[in-house]
C-alpha cells in the first residue's frame, strides 16, 4: 500500500466492517473475559471477593474518564493516531496484570487498561464519519452485532482458561489479541475524520454545546440507563452464579454469556430495520424489552421460585433490549451536533460507562454472604425504567416542536 507522497505507510482510506468490529470487540472482551475467575482471584490474591470486584468498576470509572478526553482528542489528531496509541498503551497494562505481585497492583493495571476504551468510541465516531444518522444506527448495529459474539464466548472461553491454566490465561489471550488488532488496524484503518484544526481546549469548550442538546441528554441517558442493567449485572452475576446457584468457572462462563446471546439478536434487529423505523422507536421498543425481562425474573426470585435456568435465561431479553437501544441512541446522540461526532461519542459513552461503574459497584456491595439474586434484579430493574423515561421524554419533545 502507498500514500499520496508515495511512502510505504497504509492508505488513507475507510477501514473495513471487519476491522470495526474487531476494534469493539477487544474493548469487550477486555471488560468480561476474566469475570468467571474473579472468586478464584480473590482466593489467588487472599483477598474479598468484594475487592476483586472493583476491578470492574475501577476499569468502568476510568473507561468513562478516557470516553470523555478521547473524543475531542480525535475530533482534533483524527481517529487513527488515537486508536493506535491506545491499543499500545492497553498491551503494556495488560503485561502489569498478569504479573501483578498483590491485588492492589493488580487493580491499578487494570484501570490503565481501560485506555482501549478508545477503540470502542473511535470505531462508532468513524461509522458516522462515513454515514447519515439512520444509516449510521444501522451500521452501528451491524458492528455491534459481530462485537456482541465476542462477550457471548469470551466469559466460556475465560472460564475453560481459567480451570486449564490459570486466571493469567486470559489476561495471556488479551495480549495475543491485541498485537493482532495493532497490526489489523495499522494496515486497514485510514483516517475516517477531518480534523478539526483546533487547539485541544477550543474542542474541549465545545462540550457546552452539548451539554446544552436536551436531545442529546436524553438519547445518552436512554442508552446509559438501558445499559445500566447489564452493568449492575456484570457487577453482580459472578457472585449470584457462584455463591446463590453454586456453579463452577466454566459453567458460569457459559451462563453468563446468556445477555450477549440476545445481544446479539438485538443487534441484528438495530441492522435491520434501523433505517426503515427510525432511531427513537428502536429505542422505546429496547428498553421495554429490556426493563420486560428483568421484571419476570424479578418476580420469579421474590416468590423463590428461582434457580439458575430462570436467571440467566431472562438475562437474554436484557440482551435483545440492549441491542436495540444502545446502538440506536448512540446514532442520536452522536448526531445532535454532526460536527462534534467523536465528541459526543465519547461524552455519550462516558455517561453510559459512567453509570454502569457506579452501578457495577454498588452490585457488587448489596450482594453479601447469605444474599440471594433479589437485590440485584432490583438494580436492574430501576435502571431499566429509567431508561424507558428517558427515551419517552425525548420523543415528547420532538413532537411538541413539531406541532
Amino acid at each position: 500500500m502507498t500514500t499520496k507522497s508515495g511512502g510505504t505507510a497504509p492508505t488513507f482510506s475507510p477501514p473495513h466492517i471487519g476491522t470495526l468490529i474487531l476494534l469493539a470487540g477487544i474493548s469487550a472482551l477486555a471488560m468480561n473475559v476474566f469475570l468467571p475467575s474473579l472468586p478464584g482471584m480473590a482466593a489467588y490474591f487472599e483477598v474479598d471477593y468484594r475487592l476483586m470486584q472493583l476491578s470492574v468498576a475501577l476499569y468502568l470509572g476510568v473507561n468513562a474518564v478516557v470516553q470523555i478526553l478521547v473524543g475531542p482528542i480525535s475530533d482534533k489528531m483524527g481517529r487513527r493516531p488515537v486508536i493506535l496509541t491506545s491499543i499500545l498503551l492497553f498491551l503494556l497494562a495488560t503485561l502489569g496484570c498478569i504479573f501483578a505481585p498483590n491485588a492492589e497492583v493488580f487493580l491499578f493495571f487494570r484501570m490503565a487498561q481501560a485506555a482501549i476504551a478508545a477503540t470502542m468510541v473511535l470505531s462508532r465516531a468513524a461509522v458516522r464519519d462515513i454515514y447519515d444518522t439512520d444509516k449510521a444506527a444501522s451500521m452501528i448495529g451491524y458492528v455491534t452485532m459481530g462485537m456482541a459474539v465476542v462477550p457471548m464466548i469470551s466469559p466460556a472461553i475465560g472460564g475453560v482458561l481459567d480451570q486449564a491454566f490459570g486466571w493469567q490465561a486470559n489476561f495471556w489471550l488479551l495480549v495475543v489479541l491485541g498485537l493482532a488488532t495493532y497490526a489489523l488496524t495499522y494496515f486497514d484503518f485510514g483516517e475516517t475524520a477531518q480534523k478539526s484544526g483546533k487547539t485541544l481546549i477550543a474542542q474541549f469548550r465545545e462540550y457546552p454545546e452539548l451539554f446544552r442538546s436536551p436531545r442529546f441528554w436524553g438519547y445518552s441517558l436512554a442508552s446509559g440507563l438501558a445499559s445500566g442493567a447489564f452493568f449492575a449485572y456484570l457487577g453482580g452475576a459472578p457472585f449470584v452464579g457462584t455463591q446463590v446457584y453454586n456453579l463452577d468457572p466454566a459453567v458460569l462462563g457459559l451462563c453468563f454469556s446468556a445477555p450477549a446471546v440476545g445481544y446479539f439478536l438485538g443487534n441484528f434487529v438495530s441492522g435491520r430495520y434501523s433505517t426503515a423505523l427510525g432511531v427513537n422507536r428502536m429505542v422505546l421498543w429496547g428498553c421495554v424489552i429490556n426493563g420486560g425481562g428483568v421484571a419476570v425474573s424479578l418476580a420469579i426470585a421474590i416468590a423463590g421460585l428461582d434457580n439458575l435456568y430462570t436467571f440467566f435465561g431472562f438475562m437474554t431479553f436484557v440482551g435483545i433490549g440492549n441491542g436495540m437501544a444502545i446502538p440506536n441512541a448512540t446514532a442520536g446522540a452522536i448526531s445532535v451536533r454532526p460536527h462534534l461526532a467523536g465528541s459526543a461519542s465519547g461524552l455519550s459513552g462516558a455517561i453510559m460507562i459512567g453509570g454502569g461503574a457506579g452501578l457495577s459497584a454498588m452490585a457488587g456491595w448489596v450482594l453479601v454472604p447469605g444474599a440471594t439474586a433479589v437485590p440485584l434484579l432490583a438494580i436492574m430493574f430501576a435502571t431499566a425504567i429509567l431508561g424507558l423515561v428517558a427515551i419517552i421524554l425525548v420523543i415528547k419533545r420532538e413532537k411538541a416542536l413539531r406541532l
